[in-house]
């Protein structure tokens, strides 16, 4: 639409969502802004923060490990547990006896006695036990300690520049402390349909999540959306984990982030953009933890001997991560056009899926269960949220420095989207429930192109020769959306070959696989 005279109001005119994976608040913004700078924010500054380190450890005569600096762009690593049992334990400090050094508990699952508060003492403990399990050993003080470090605004420069320039929410929590399916989930659709972790069994999200999504409202409000992807990603977890409801909209509503850009310069966003970073394993620039280790401890366990072969993570996926925001801030912030989108009418939510075991020292609160069906997967209420997770608006009518200090949460979005385009009752109870962050966009006068931040992307490594293509390894969300996928395949009647999920796959393999079962599924993210 034509903004000849734009308002506030037209600043959601067009939203753009980038979600990244895997990272809790005070990992990445805990240091934003010193004591005191500000009216009020959350962070880790000035504060005496740490985790008890257990009796059965090695060096549990230290007593704790406080919280500190990360000294290298690749911590945590190896990759924490992100499941409802190892984020039960993170939060609670409860370990069942025999979960000790298990990658993925299955009889029982660390659950907290009734009416528990979260300590958020426990990070130490599950990062130890996971540590055996990938390590093959008992892990070392420096080893285990690294799960108590974050990022300085200088190590973070494009992040902490957006959120200083315009507008960080210092309470935005992910909806379930569990892993990457079932909150990607609850921020599209206000529920997971019960399932609590991403691929047990491997049709659970892409057959039988057949929750209404926003993208269903959209469509019946006669209103636009894409979803675009990082290349050289080929599928979309967004797609996969909606399937029963997205699948026949494959062909024509998702595309590669190169046409993102050429929408955004053209005005031709939709109303609603979703973009997903490379994340189905190899080169990944989606910001979460390295998993090679974890990948090779799930291999070892089914008897492969050779975990070298399952080394493909770059050098660091938060300055990989940080790049692909520069792009799309800038293509944002450039976007000039005088009918459409432009800078003026679009705003940029920039959040992350879940916490990805890494430590935050803010106890999530209650939670509104989404319907009254009762307990899901592994007997989870559904009634607890997740963790703190990194989240900026960006817009030209949020003014600088701000901080919101208010309860948001993932299905913020929802809320927003309601109620902006008059999209209907809420999805689920648990939308309903949430705060709609239109209000942010408080000036009455836009802040012009040239007074946003130019922030600056530092150069992402180079990439070893075997991460640059195809043929390297995938990682553990690679093999969970190649299960989902082949899980989507028998749903629709596919003939799917058995698959042993603890088996080395490559990006080649995934897709001839792949394209075996359903044809090619995403034909438009190869544009």
């Amino acid at each position: 639409m034509s903004v000849a005279r734009p308002t506030a109001a037209n600043a959601l005119d067009h939203v753009v969502v980038l979600m990244f994976e895997n990272r809790s608040f005070d990992n990445l913004l805990g240091r934003l802004y010193q004591p005191g700078e500000v009216e009020s924010f959350e962070g880790v500054l000035g504060k005496d923060l740490s985790n008890p380190i257990p009796g059965w450890a090695e060096d549990a005569g230290k007593g704790f490990v406080p919280y500190g600096l990360a000294s290298t762009m690749d911590t945590p690593n190896p990759d924490p547990g992100e499941e409802l049992p190892h984020v039960n334990t993170q939060l609670f400090n409860v370990l069942d006896d025999g979960n000790r050094g298990l990658v993925t508990p299955e009889k029982t699952f660390n659950v907290p006695s009734a009416g528990a508060q979260p300590t958020m003492d426990g990070f130490v403990a599950d990062y130890i036990s996971m540590l055996e399990a990938e390590l093959g050993r008992a892990p070392k003080f420096t080893e285990y300690s690294q799960i108590m470090v974050g990022y300085s605004p200088e190590q973070m420069p494009v992040l902490s520049g957006l959120a200083r320039g315009f507008a960080t929410f210092d309470h935005w929590f992910c909806e379930v402390p569990s892993c990457t399916f079932t909150n990607r989930s609850f921020f599209h659709a206000g529920t997971a349909s019960g399932y609590v972790v991403n691929t047990t069994p491997a049709d659970s999200f892409p057959v039988h999540n057949t929750a209404e999504t926003l993208f269903d409202r959209l469509d019946a409000a006669g209103l636009t959306w894409r979803i675009y992807c990082d290349p050289p990603s080929h599928y979309s977890l967004t797609g996969v984990i909606h399937a029963a409801r997205l699948h026949p909209r494959f062909a024509t509503n998702f595309f590669s982030t190169e046409q993102f850009y050429a929408d955004a310069e053209r005005g031709e966003l939709p109303t609603y953009s979703f973009i997903e970073p490379q994340i189905i394993g190899f080169n990944h620039n989606d910001m979460h933890p390295p998993f090679s280790g974890l990948l090779s401890a799930v291999a070892k366990a089914g008897g492969i001997t050779e975990p070298d072969q399952l080394n493909f993570d770059n050098p660091s996926s938060l300055i990989a991560g940080e790049d692909l925001l520069d792009r799309i801030y800038r293509a944002v912030r450039d976007s000039s056009s005088t009918t459409g989108s432009n800078f003026l009418n679009t705003t940029l939510l920039v959040t992350f899926d879940e916490h990805g075991g890494t430590y935050d020292h803010v106890p999530p609160p209650a939670a509104v269960p989404p319907d009254g069906s009762g307990p899901g997967q592994f007997g989870f209420n559904f009634d607890r949220s997740g963790v703190r997770i990194p989240t900026v608006a960006i817009s030209a009518w949020i003014p600088e420095r701000t901080v919101v200090t208010d309860e948001y949460r993932s299905t913020s979005l929802l809320s927003t989207m309601r109620e902006r385009w008059d999209l209907g009752a809420p999805l689920t109870a648990r939308d309903a429930d949430a705060r709609s962050f239109a209000g942010v966009s408080s000036l009455t006068v836009p802040r012009p192109q040239e007074n946003w931040p130019d922030v600056v992307a530092r150069p992402v490594p180079v990439l070893p020769p075997s991460a640059q293509s195809l043929d390297a390894q995938l990682g553990l969300l690679g093999m969970s959306l190649v299960q989902a996928v082949l899980g989507l395949g028998a749903g629709l009647g596919a003939s799917v070959p058995s698959l042993d999920p603890r088996a080395p796959l490559t990006g080649t393999d995934a897709l001839a696989l792949a394209h075996d079962v359903l044809g090619d599924v995403f034909p438009a993210m190869r544009s």
